[in-house]
């Protein structure tokens, strides 16, 4: 299993400072979490709209300022998200399982959108559009998507803009983690 970042100070480059600025509320932020910069499941989103959530923050068009993930991550639970992420409408929270595969190394979200857009916008297999860009952009992915397919029996599909690999269902083995959806708070 990778090392996990154990805790992350609000700088002027992150999405907690950025957060605080748009509420006009100063703060200092401990944050310990174990989700990895640059997994692609959202960890900095879910940092600002804990931040939101905190100042009593509910405007999502605002949020969607800070970043297209940050206003889902402010409504939390299950969604279906539209424009640049300021319009969400939330759905029934079903409860799932899914098992993830995160590699040691991040992914440069900027880097894979560019690189999208350089391939002309492709339509990526099992949903995301993201993945052919994403596996062009850090070519290590491919082994650690195999590596969870053969495990599985699975087709592994990409998290957000990279690295993490899931599938639905309990898979647990090495280097992979299990997890399970839970209700929004406050829906």
């Amino acid at each position: 299993m990778p090392r996990w970042w154990p805790s992350i100070w609000p700088t002027r480059e992150n999405l907690i400072t950025r957060a605080l600025g748009l509420v006009g509320r100063t703060a200092r932020i401990t944050v310990s979490k174990r989700i990895p910069p640059g997994a692609g499941l959202g960890g900095g989103s879910a940092d600002a709209a804990a931040v939101l959530r905190w100042a009593g923050y509910r405007d999502i068009a605002g949020a969607a300022r800070l970043g297209a993930d940050v206003p889902f991550c402010l409504v939390g639970g299950r969604a279906r998200v539209k424009g640049i992420g300021e319009q969400v409408q939330p759905l029934e929270h079903v409860p799932r399982t899914f098992t993830l595969l995160i590699p040691p190394f991040g992914c440069s979200t900027p880097a894979v959108y560019r690189r999208w857009d350089e391939l002309g916008g492709p339509q990526g297999q099992n949903g995301n559009d993201l993945a052919p860009a994403a596996l062009d952009v850090e070519p290590r992915l491919d082994q650690y998507r195999r590596e969870l397919e053969q495990a599985t029996g699975q087709a592994a599909r990409l998290a957000g803009s990279g690295s993490s690999w899931f599938v639905e269902g309990a898979y647990p083995g090495d280097g992979r983690i299990v997890v399970r959806t839970v209700p929004a708070a406050g829906r």
